[in-house]
């Protein structure tokens, strides 16, 4: 349901917005009202708490024909044009060098929306939530007597945010879940941890589905405890989902932030019209590209979700980008503009980051393999999109020997190279597919957003350690 606070106080930041108009030539305001709640269940305790998450506040974006200008705030005034008064004062003070600053008009088409995605949050209490998660955390530790921990956490978001500029009013409100199991598995002196987890914007998909986790997470746990350091070497890799995403992500994500062709920053600005990858691969972003954590009906510069193409078959066809970058280069804006929170600057990030879908059976792929490895479940990753150099952190591998998956298990195992080598090794995609996330990304160490990636299963040859 989309925030009665927002909804109750529309005139008056709809009169904030056209006080300012006269002003300047684009005035935007964006209100938001977030509620995250935390759900956690371990051996020593259960809490219930909000999310980090949460926040109400309002930023304003004006623009007099060069640079922008934006302005926070956490309360509403009592008088808007008072206050509009005082925000154009702090304006003429802050002395922009609009002359150095050459961006085109600012599109704001008419239009008047209001979006909503289904939820079923209403329908659970907290005390039904943190008893499931008391549940699963009893199943997790009676499963074998080596479990020394086990925790279950749920998290969920419910996010509403309005839009207005002169020409535009738009709210949206969506809901989503995170599940995670952790088990903290002990074999003599040697411990380890592994997870499992569901995610969806329904909390009820969420809760039916972590049940089904259990026997695997404790699998993988028996399995982990005896995982060998891997012997350095290039080897062919079967990627699953997690670690295709955490490739698109890293490789062909940070890199193609159009904000980042503004300052030169990125090499992929030479690239873009070039062979980057092998014919067989290619790839999208956006919020309106699938259904997971970062999918929004409109970004924070109340630009409609976009299905971006970034790579197809092989060659790097577009960047993604925010408002400001895309008046400052010439395009159109792709529904990428995001903000940490509303005392956040918007920067171009990725939403939803994958690679298509392929044609090859993964039983095939695994069978292609004479010596490597099947790559499993995203730790880390890092980028340097000014030289394209890459490392992901993979939780753990299975050796693979004439076209078999043995029972050796290898972790932690880092994989790592330059961009266009890996992308180019890809032979084989299969054909089934996968997207979801639980966790968030950064703009180098800070300005952490929501994200997801995955896709389906990729063969290549990489460096791994």
């Amino acid at each position: 349901m989309f925030s009665a606070f927002l909804e109750e106080n529309r005139a008056k930041l709809r009169a904030i917005v056209d006080a300012l108009t006269g002003d300047f030539r684009y005035v935007s305001l964006l209100a938001t009202d977030v509620k995250s709640r935390r759900f956690l269940a371990n051996r020593m305790s259960a809490s219930a708490a909000d999310g980090q998450d949460c926040e109400r506040g309002f930023v304003l974006k004006m623009s007099a024909g060069g640079a922008f200008f934006e302005y926070s705030f956490d309360e509403l005034p009592d008088d808007p044009k008072a206050f509009a008064a005082q925000v154009a004062a702090e304006f003429a003070r802050a002395d922009l060098p609009a002359a150095e600053v050459e961006t085109l008009p600012v599109p704001d088409e008419p239009l008047k929306r209001d979006f909503l995605r289904e939820s079923d949050f209403a329908e659970f209490s907290d005390e039904k939530i943190l008893a499931f998660c008391g549940e699963m955390k009893d199943r997790i530790l009676a499963a074998d007597e080596k479990v020394a921990n086990a925790v279950a956490l749920l998290m969920t978001l419910d996010v509403s945010k309005m839009f207005l500029s002169q020409n535009r009013e738009l709210t949206q409100n969506y809901t989503w879940c995170n599940g995670i199991l952790l088990a903290y598995y002990r074999d003599g002196e040697k411990m380890v941890s592994c997870r499992e987890g569901a995610y969806s914007h329904k909390l009820s998909e969420v809760i039916a589905a972590l049940p089904g986790k259990i026997d695997r997470l404790i699998e993988k746990a028996r399995c982990l405890v005896k995982a060998t350091p891997i012997e350095s070497g290039f080897y062919d890799v079967i990627t699953d989902p997690s670690i295709t995403g955490l490739i698109a992500h890293e490789a062909f994500g940070h890199g193609v932030e159009m904000d980042q062709f503004v300052k030169d920053r990125a090499i992929a600005k030479e690239y873009v019209g070039k062979y980057v990858a092998s014919p067989i691969v290619s790839m999208r972003d956006g919020a309106g590209s699938t259904l997971s954590v970062a999918s929004y009906f409109f970004d924070d510069d109340g630009v409609l979700a976009h299905d971006t193409q970034i790579i197809k078959d092989g060659i790097l066809v577009s960047g993604i980008c925010d408002l400001v970058s895309s008046r400052q280069l010439g395009c159109e804006p792709t529904g990428n503009g995001r903000r940490q929170s509303f005392k956040n600057k918007a920067y171009t990030r990725m939403t939803n980051t994958f690679f298509e879908k392929g044609s090859d059976k993964l039983s095939d792929m695994i069978a292609s393999v004479k010596h490597g490895y099947m790559l499993f479940e995203t730790n880390n990753g890092m980028e340097d999109p000014k030289n394209w150099a890459i490392q992901c952190v993979c939780e753990y591998g299975i050796e693979i020997v004439d076209g078999k998956l043995t029972d050796h298990y290898v972790s932690p195992v880092v994989m790592s190279g330059y961009v266009p080598d890996l992308l180019k090794s890809i032979s084989m995609v299969s054909d089934d597919f996968e997207v979801a996330g639980a966790g968030q990304c950064g703009k180098g160490y800070k300005e952490w957003v929501r994200v997801s990636d995955g896709g389906p299963a990729l063969k290549a040859k990489v460096k791994l350690s």
